[in-house]
């Protein structure tokens, strides 16, 4: 087969609310595509989601914590390139098709996507682009901008680190170090749920502090806590 094998890792935990709608639009945008395989890596959902997400992916167990979630799918994974999903998150029409063009460069390890919110009012349009300018400015993707790598790549790393919190902007930095990292021009759509729950200023103020933290040296461990609390 000439075309790359796409493994799509979707993580999962107690995502009743939105699985079906992402896996079932998932199930539309590959549809005829034979060089892809879905896998939800459900962290002990006990809502059901691990009964909805079986109807359209196959499931594999995994610890909680995202990044044991994502590692479980990884390793379950038979595909050339892994590509990584929150439960909550869609991809744009024709994303596989971009992530083979942009993989035929040998020098491309990875990438992202941008992101956008699915809430239009104006407060989320801000977020979505200012995370968008972010990335572009100071790099360090995040998990919700659905992040690709070359499975041979993934595997010399060592996956995702073991840590409670900042797994994907740690793996951003080592897959930096590994080859180029591209930024596709496209928009992933992603649930703005988080903010319209916890409030925007707050939840802002709440990541922009825990990611300065992790900048400025202090660890994940400590960290996590305080996102705890605030969910």
């Amino acid at each position: 087969m000439d075309r790359l094998v796409v493994s799509i890792v979707v993580i999962a935990l107690n995502e009743v609310a939105v699985v079906d709608g992402c896996l079932s639009r998932l199930q539309r945008q590959i549809a005829g595509d034979r060089a892809v395989e879905v896998i939800v890596a459900d962290g002990g959902s006990t809502d059901g989601t691990a009964e909805i997400a079986a109807r359209y992916a196959r499931v594999v167990t995994a610890p909680r914590g995202r990044a044991a979630g994502l590692n479980a799918g990884a390793a379950a994974a038979q595909g050339d390139t892994l590509l990584f999903l929150h439960a909550d998150t869609y991809l744009p029409d024709g994303a596989l098709d971009m992530i083979r063009r942009v993989l035929k460069e040998p020098s491309v390890v990875g990438g992202r996507f941008r992101v956008a919110l699915d809430n239009p009012a104006l407060p989320y349009r801000i977020i979505a682009t200012s995370i968008n300018l972010r990335d572009r400015l100071l790099g360090g993707h995040t998990g919700d901008q659905a992040a690709f790598v070359r499975a041979e790549v993934f595997r010399r790393m060592g996956g995702y680190a073991d840590i409670p919190l900042m797994e994907d902007l740690d793996f951003a930095r080592r897959l930096g170090r590994e080859g180029r990292v591209v930024r596709l021009p496209q928009a992933v759509t992603t649930s703005a749920r988080r903010w319209s729950e916890h409030g925007v200023v707050r939840t802002i103020f709440l990541m922009w502090t825990l990611r300065l933290s992790y900048y400025l040296g202090v660890a994940p461990q400590y960290l996590a806590p305080f996102y705890r609390d605030a969910r």
